[in-house]
């Protein structure tokens, strides 16, 4: 046998490509989980909103509750300005999603300019916000800009919420298509499979979607509170570190997946 034959070709269909690798182990996913930006952050949030949790409940009120409280509370502000320093550059991202986005119609492209242009204009001021709280500038600035910013972002959730309403509305209609052509293929005793994996498909990703619509639902209540200076009839500590902690643990749940 001739030792410098050329190896077999591992894939000798292209096109049947070969099956991916199996799932890596728990360290090999939480690595790759601890090197997304996105990763880091929605920990900060879960460690942030678990704190404010426990502040606005009756967790603390025990003899030496004062001085665990006072650094729990500069534990919690101390992650919020950690956080806003994790965003910087972020808008980028929503500026790029704005320009790779395709547009089917002119109400399609005003949510999507709501969506992307609210929340990439929401980062763009948290990294001055976050220089006021810092003190490379005036901190007398940081209350005007977090109300902006504030703004800009509830009008980005306003956006995404209406887009993701309509992919849901879009993904029950492929929903009932696909179990239409199920049925009718038990009918006639033919084969589904095809049909099967992509409704199972569909239904997963539609959860997802409807998980995402929570998360936003959350996190536009707390933007509405933070332009109301807490001062609004929902502005409950206890609701707010809920929906806080709410929309940290769909975060990480979505980002958890895409490891």
């Amino acid at each position: 046998m001739d030792s410098t034959a050329a190896p077999p070709n591992p894939n000798p269909n292209p096109k049947n490509p070969p099956s991916k690798e199996p799932d890596r182990d728990l360290l090999y996913r939480v690595e790759a989980y601890l090197a997304k930006r996105d990763g880091v952050d929605k920990l900060l949030k879960i460690s942030r909103y678990a704190a404010k949790l426990i502040l606005a409940s009756s967790v603390l009120r025990s003899s030496d509750g004062g001085e665990t409280r006072r650094r729990l509370k500069a534990f919690e502000s101390s992650v919020g300005v950690s956080r806003k320093a994790f965003r910087l550059g972020k808008f980028v991202q929503d500026l790029n999603a704005l320009r790779k986005s395709h547009h089917h119609s002119k109400r399609h492209l005003l949510l999507s300019v709501l969506a992307y242009g609210g929340e990439g204009l929401y980062y763009f001021l948290e990294q001055f916000v976050w220089l006021a709280k810092s003190g490379l500038i005036d901190p007398s600035h940081a209350r005007s800009l977090q109300k902006v910013s504030a703004w800009a972002e509830f009008v980005g959730y306003v956006g995404n919420v209406s887009l993701k309403v309509a992919d849901l509305a879009a993904m029950a209609e492929e929903e009932v298509c696909l179990r239409s052509t199920l049925e009718i293929a038990a009918l006639r005793g033919a084969s589904a499979a095809e049909e099967e994996a992509r409704l199972r498909k569909l239904r997963e990703k539609k959860l997802m979607k409807m998980l995402s619509v929570v998360q936003d639902l959350a996190d536009a209540v707390m933007a509405v509170d933070d332009i109301l200076d807490g001062k609004s009839s929902f502005s409950n500590p206890v609701f707010m570190a809920s929906a806080g902690l709410l929309s940290a643990l769909i975060s990480t749940h979505k980002n958890w997946l895409s490891c």
